[in-house]
């Protein structure tokens, strides 16, 4: 209750009243008239009447005790024994923090940013967004339900803007360990056929460091090595970048006895294979404007060393014909397929018959060129299908299809097959989807027997012509026609030449982005793509594996023939696994430095000297089946009062206006009135 004054006329009247009272009642005094006392007390009556003193009481209510309980939901707290006592320990908190009267609880779940590539854990900035609204004295205590690896503790130990005791409950057990894996220094890209070397470190958290652990290296999918690294010590790794395009490195860590969860023991390194030059022998049998095709397509890629040779003249055609005048450079038969053959990157056959140029012998070597990893291209022409074709030599081994006798000479239009269809190398070719095919038209094909691998052009009545198949280790593809050249002139509207024959090439090369059957995996953000080629029907479903050992199925949805695409939304980050049939793919989701990574082991280290700065305490949840948690002390006012492994709550003093009752001590206009009339009585009586 406190005393108001609420004038009725404006505060300039009431003064110039109090200040003519005051004048007339000191000059009656000063001329010792009578009643001049009484008239100044009536005046004064008068002046406090027009001031209207009220007195008011106001009805005011107690405002709730706020007490923000922050849950660490990062990726550290996901093992099952941690989300399972934050669980429990949640509603334990919020129950008993009811119970207490003016105590209201807040329960905020802390996880990361789904947009930042870094996660990490920012319990303090959860706790400023959880007391925005309301005012700092509202705030009674914080509370941090967490493993206790923070990243955002303020240098002061204080939370901003609040100062109010700051308690954390730790879950995980003490002594935990933890071993995890990471990649130190690595190229971005190598040399194919050339070694790099990848720096990692396995470390030990919560164990010395100094002993042995077992790391196992797979290159694309294969064991490379099994290598013994010391913990807490950097360990190289040198291997040959086995092919152009991504290589992928996985390091895999044999598990720590006792550790807390081994879905860190993995890391991926991918480095991008770069071809120095791709060295291409090209040999044809007779100049011709398909051989002038190949040549012309070889020689604008800077990347790539030609060596071409063409037979201008078999060795039995004696026409009197000098030697030295037969051709510019000798045909050095024996450096190329004997000495050198393992050099080349691809061995092209173009219109080339055997014509006693190479020895049988040399053929020999170059099946077993093939089966050792080499690619073989045959651009066929009539001369395949005579008796002096190579597909009559032991290269026979080798090839996928065998001349029938017959060349088919009439116009037709090249068709991609079914297979062809769903085939990296022929799908998607522009023009090849409608029928007749937007592109010209050939006038020659070889007949083959039924051939083995996979016909992905047909050539006039559904006829092979373009087949690929697999030899051994190595790659064979023929191209029964040597009318390719018309659509590098343009005829009848041109095709896609160029596309056609730089994907055959980099096929026979084993191009990873051209495999029948395969599995890839990138990552954009929190997002997740995964590409499924196959050659087969629907592979059905994948399964994402993430980082905490969990699996989600991915319903795997045809977009292109023989392609199937998926798309997952992801709130974890690290290293993801795809699995479909028996292939795997890896990716990584954010950056493998991320904080979050760092340490997996509950500490209570990191959060003590908060709770010191801020009269907290830190105390562990022990049991994630029955975690045990402290007392709570609600405290009025700023006394210090000892925690003694007590959680503080301040008690909140604001309160909020919830009505108003007034009274007029001088009954407002009827004081006045009153007075009014006290004076004229007086007046009346002392002019009598």
């Amino acid at each position: 209750m406190d005393l108001v004054f609420q004038p009725l006329v404006p505060w300039p009247i009431v003064s110039l009243a109090a200040l003519a009272v005051v004048v007339l009642g000191a000059l009656g005094l000063y001329r010792s008239l009578k009643g001049s006392a009484l008239r100044v007390l009536i005046g004064l009556a008068l002046v406090l009447a027009l001031a209207n003193p009220v007195l008011r009481q106001e009805e005011r209510e107690p405002l709730s005790t706020i007490v923000p309980v922050i849950v660490d939901q990062s990726q550290s707290q996901q093992l099952p024994e941690r989300q399972q006592a934050t669980k429990i320990a949640a509603e334990a908190l919020k129950e008993r923090l009811s119970r207490i009267p003016g105590v209201e609880p807040r329960i905020v779940e802390a996880k990361a940013d789904p947009a930042s590539d870094t996660p990490s854990t920012r319990l303090f900035g959860s706790l400023a967004d959880a007391t925005a609204d309301v005012p700092a004295g509202r705030v009674g205590a914080a509370l941090f339900l967490t493993d206790g690896q923070v990243h955002d503790i303020p240098a002061n130990g204080r939370p901003p803007g609040l100062s109010v005791p700051v308690s954390s409950l730790i879950t995980g057990r003490a002594g935990e360990t933890d071993r995890r894996i990471e990649v130190l220094k690595a190229p971005r890209f190598g040399l194919k056929g050339k070694e790099v070397e990848v720096l990692f470190r396995v470390t030990d958290d919560g164990a010395d460091p100094g002993r042995p652990a077992r790391v196992t290296v797979r290159v694309n999918g294969s064991e490379a090595a099994t290598l013994e690294a010391v913990t807490g010590a950097p360990t190289p790794f040198r291997f040959e970048i086995g092919r152009a395009g991504a290589n992928v490195v996985e390091l895999s860590a044999e598990a720590l006895q006792g550790e807390i969860t081994d879905t860190n023991n993995r890391a991926i390194q991918v480095v991008e294979g770069i071809r120095e030059n791709m060295r291409v022998l090209l040999v044809s049998g007779e100049p011709h404007a398909g051989e002038r095709t190949w040549r012309n397509l070889l020689k604008s890629d800077a990347s790539v060393d030609l060596v071409h040779f063409t037979i201008l003249r078999p060795p039995q055609k004696q026409d009197g014909t000098p030697i030295n005048e037969l051709s510019l450079i000798a045909f050095p038969t024996q450096e190329l397929f004997v000495d050198k053959i393992n050099e080349f990157d691809l061995i092209i056959f173009d219109r080339y018959q055997h014509r006693g140029v190479l020895p049988l012998l040399y053929y020999d070597y170059i099946a077993q060129y093939v089966d050792r990893g080499g690619a073989l291209l045959i651009a066929a022409g009539p001369e395949h299908a005579g008796e002096d074709s190579i597909a009559l030599t032991p290269l026979e081994g080798v090839l996928p299809a065998a001349p029938d006798g017959m060349v088919i000479e009439r116009g037709f239009y090249p068709r991609i097959s079914a297979e062809g269809r769903k085939h990296p190398v022929t799908r998607g070719l522009e023009g090849g989807a409608s029928e007749p095919p937007r592109w010209g038209r050939w006038f020659r094909t070889i007949g083959v027997e039924q051939p083995a691998g996979r016909v992905v052009m047909e050539g006039p009545d559904e006829r092979p012509l373009l087949v690929l198949n697999r030899a051994g280790e190595g790659r064979v593809a023929m191209l029964l026609s040597d009318q390719g050249w018309l659509w590098a002139r343009n005829f009848e509207g041109g095709g896609p030449h160029a596309a056609l024959y730089r994907r055959i090439a980099h096929w026979l090369m084993k191009d990873p982005d051209l495999e029948e059957e395969a599995l890839r995996a990138s990552a954009s953000g929190r997002s997740i793509f995964v590409t499924r080629q196959t050659m087969e029907g629907n592979p059905g479903a994948a399964t994402l594996r993430t980082p905490s050992g969990k699996d989600v199925p991915l319903t795997l949805t045809e977009s292109e023939p023989g392609l199937f695409r998926a798309e997952a939304k992801v709130d974890e980050t690290g290293l993801f696994e795809v699995v479909n049939g028996d292939l795997t793919a890896l990716v990584h989701v954010g950056t493998p430095d991320a904080p979050e990574f760092k340490a997996m082991i509950s500490t209570e280290e990191r959060l003590r000297p908060v709770a010191e700065e801020t009269g907290g305490i830190v105390a562990r949840l022990g049991d994630p089946q029955k975690p045990v948690i402290p007392d709570i002390l609600p405290v009025r006012g700023n006394a210090r009062v000892e925690a003694d492994g007590r959680v503080l709550v301040r008690m909140s003093t604001e309160t909020v206006l919830k009505g108003v009752s007034t009274l007029p001590l001088l009954g407002g206009y009827a004081g006045v009135l009153v007075l009014l009339l006290g004076l004229g009585f007086n007046w009346w009586r002392e002019g009598r």
